[in-house]
């Protein structure tokens, strides 16, 4: 596999040498890729994902950060529901709430009928909503063993946030 690497508009390969005389170092490139973080609106958004997801009764929600690893996101948040129903509701939830709360629909939905995983691409934060077999089989979080995980927030129920907004 040839690496190659964009300098002042033209492609170089691993054996050139760019125009300041210094070797292209594949290492010191992945290196600044595992230094890279997610932006600042897409950890909003997956904190957004996770809050409706717990709102439904998710389990095992988790936000991973994969940016600079992959190219089709910067997080991936996981979940569970303990049935197919409760997996659709969930996906169908986590929806609603970012349409509904942050005007975002998602680019692609896969999976819903079935609801064993469903995956909703929201372009730079990926959800997949699993049923717990189904989250084991394909592990994850072991492709991402490596990946840095994102604290998830563990807000209040939406009732009970609501109430206390009314009273203040």
């Amino acid at each position: 596999m040839e690496i190659q690497k964009q300098y002042d508009g033209k492609t170089a390969s691993k054996d050139d040498k760019p125009a300041d005389n210094t070797l292209l170092n594949p290492t010191e490139d992945l290196d600044e890729a595992r230094e890279l973080v997610a932006s600042d609106e897409a950890r909003r958004i997956a904190a957004a994902i996770a809050a409706s997801g717990l709102d439904k009764k998710a389990a095992g929600v988790e936000v991973i950060d994969v940016t600079g690893k992959v190219d089709y996101a910067e997080l991936l948040v996981l979940m569970t529901g303990r049935s197919d129903r409760h997996v659709h509701a969930i996906a169908k939830g986590v929806q609603e709430d970012l349409k509904r709360e942050h005007g975002i629909a998602p680019l692609s939905v896969e999976g819903l009928s079935a609801a064993q995983w469903v995956l909703l691409d929201f372009n730079d934060v990926v959800v997949h909503v699993f049923q717990q077999d189904t989250r084991t089989f394909y592990d994850i979080e072991g492709l991402w063993i490596d990946a840095q995980r994102v604290s998830v927030p563990h807000p209040p129920p939406r009732d009970e946030a609501r109430a206390a907004a009314k009273d203040e």
